[in-house]
This record gives structure tokens, sequence and C-alpha cells, in this order.
């Protein structure tokens, strides 16, 4: 018989080399991994499989599902936020069927297996359409409210979050028998993530990282939204102890698919002010670029975690100040040391 493996799509990021890295560590479990690019060689030793390929080849997904058993998937691989907004319909067919070519298979290895696949979707704040005329609550938006997005990367997350759903609860509720095992899909809508290792690549929350990458290199930086803008981030590192908090909760302690996730919300100016003071020859401008503006004004200033802090015990490590002084600044200076 088989043994269960993971199976992580879009590997080759930094979220998939962390979760590679904890789960060769906990041990139990062999993985498998799919990427458009090529796994490093470091990791291609720790997992069992690394396909190169798209989530879309629908030959290769059967092939993975012919030859593994697999029980738990983390649907990492996705078009991101800017170039969706500039090639909407190829971000359709990726992070909508690409999602639904692997929900499909999650479901089928249920099906055979008669045992439920656990299935972990990154979800994100662009889910969220919030008016400007918003309040915005004490506690920040919850899960529920203001699903309105006006991108195509948010609109592809929320209809990506009920087709979760669907297959939690839903699948093939008029087959005449009973399906057997079930997609249990558990999804985190991310804020803003700020990574010391990765040189941001132009999303839409990437102000805040491209302050402190052009200041530790000695370049200007002209800021492309107001200074009083003012989202929910996370670091990195808390990122991907959130997914693996969520991921090892017992089903019965969860009380929703989708969970919003939040560490810190400061304004564009105090992550200026404490670039400044870290880098006190920092030359950061003003250059709003308005159609960016838009966007990040659609979403919530902040969001209200009190379901994952109950559910599952979200307990990020990194507040504000801590993230720039132990993580952020040593790691990214260092990375520009000559």
């Amino acid at each position: 018989m088989r043994k269960p493996v993971v199976l992580i799509s879009g590997a080759a990021g930094e979220i998939g080399h962390a979760l590679i890295d904890h789960l060769v560590e906990a041990g139990g479990r062999s993985i498998v991994t799919l990427d458009l690019r090529p796994l490093e060689p470091a990791l291609t030793t720790k997992v069992s499989r690394a396909f190169t390929g798209s989530i879309l080849d629908q030959a290769l997904l059967e092939s993975i599902e012919a030859e593994f058993a697999i029980d738990r998937i983390f649907h990492l691989a996705a078009l991101l936020s800017t170039r969706s907004e500039f090639t909407p319909v190829a971000a359709h067919e990726v992070n909508v069927r690409g999602t639904l070519n692997l929900l499909e298979l999650a479901a089928s290895q249920a099906r055979s297996r008669n045992q439920n696949v656990v299935f972990f979707y990154p979800s994100s704040i662009a889910a969220y359409g919030v008016s400007s005329d918003a309040v915005m609550p004490e506690t920040g938006w919850d899960e529920c409210s203001h699903n309105q997005p006006i991108t195509m990367y948010g609109c592809n997350k929320l209809y990506c979050e009920h087709l979760g759903r669907y297959y939690a609860g839903h699948y093939r509720q008029l087959d005449a028998e009973p399906v057997g095992g079930k997609v249990d899909f558990r999804s985190i809508r991310f804020p803003g993530l700020i990574s010391a290792h990765t040189v941001p690549s132009g999303g839409t929350s990437d102000y805040a990282p491209e302050m402190i990458h052009a200041a530790a290199q000695g370049e200007p930086y002209e800021c492309f939204v107001r200074p009083d803008t003012r989202i929910p981030f996370m670091a990195m590192p808390d990122a991907v102890g959130a997914i693996l908090g969520l991921m090892e909760a017992p089903r019965d302690s969860l009380t929703r698919s989708v969970y919003n996730v939040g560490a810190f919300a400061p304004s564009a100016g105090d992550f200026r002010s404490l670039v400044e003071d870290a880098f006190p020859s920092a030359a950061i401008g003003e250059a709003i670029d308005t159609k960016r503006q838009r966007i990040v004004d659609s979403w919530p200033d902040d969001v209200d975690c009190s379901a994952a802090r109950r559910d599952w015990g979200l307990a990020p490590e990194y507040d504000l100040v801590r993230a720039f002084d132990e993580y952020l600044v040593p790691t990214i200076a260092a990375l520009y040391q000559s």
C-alpha cells in the first residue's frame, strides 16, 4: 500500500522552501513538489519527487495522482497581483482553473482512499473591496465583510475560497451514492507579507519592503502610496507559522474555512520613519501612483483575527518594532553588504 505524501504546488518560492524544511524536520511524511521552476538542488534531496511543470497540465497531474497517495496539499502556485491585473485572462486560468484542478485531484484522492485530504489555500486581503465611505470597526473587518474586490487577483482569490467551501461541504451533492472521503479545505487570507530574504517584485503592497531594500542599498525610493495609507502586514516567518498552525489544528476546533491573519497595521509614513531611523542616509520621497493607490484604498485598514486566535491559536511573534529590529533590518542590511 502506498504511503501518504504531501503535495506542494509552487514549492520553489520562499513559503514552499520553509514548508519543506519544516515538514522534513517534523518527519512522518514524504514530500512531492510541483513548480514551473526547477527546485533548488539543496531542496531536491529533501523531497521524494520534484516535478517541474504547470498546475494547468492535466496529464501531469494525473500521472502524479496515479503514482502517489496524497493526503495533504499545500497549493501555493499562483499568478500574483500585479501581473494578474495586466493579464486577467491568464490570471483566471492559473489562479482559478489551476486551483480547480488541484481541488479535483484532492477530491479524487479522498474518494478513492475514503479518507479526508487536507487542502491549504493561501487567499489574500485582496479578496476585500471596501468603499471609500466605509467606516472601519475598531477590531477590523471580519472574514465576511465587504467582499467586493476590484482586482482580478482579488476576484480569483474570493472565488477560490467559495470553491473550497463547495468541495468541502457540497461536492456532487446530487449523486445517488454518498461520496467517500472529503476535501478538508483550509484557507488563510494573508495581509501584506514582508520578507527579509525575497526582493519585492512590484506587488501592490510592496511599498513597505521596497523602502527597506532601497535604503539598504543606498538607493533613493519614491513611495507610490500616500503617507497615511494603512493596511495590515505580517512578517514572512509568522506567515509560515500561521499556515502550519492552521494545518495542524484538529478539524473539530475550526469554525470556518477561511481565516484572517495579521500582525501589525502601520501607515506608510510609519514605515518610512522606521526605515529612516535604521538607515539615516535613506532618501525616501513620494510619487503617488493613483491607480495602485485606488487598489490599496479598497482594502481594509486592519482585519479582525479573533477567529484564528480562538480556533487555532494564531500568535505572531513579530510586532512592527521587533520585525524591523530583529528580522528585517539586520538581514536585509547583510544582504547588500559588499
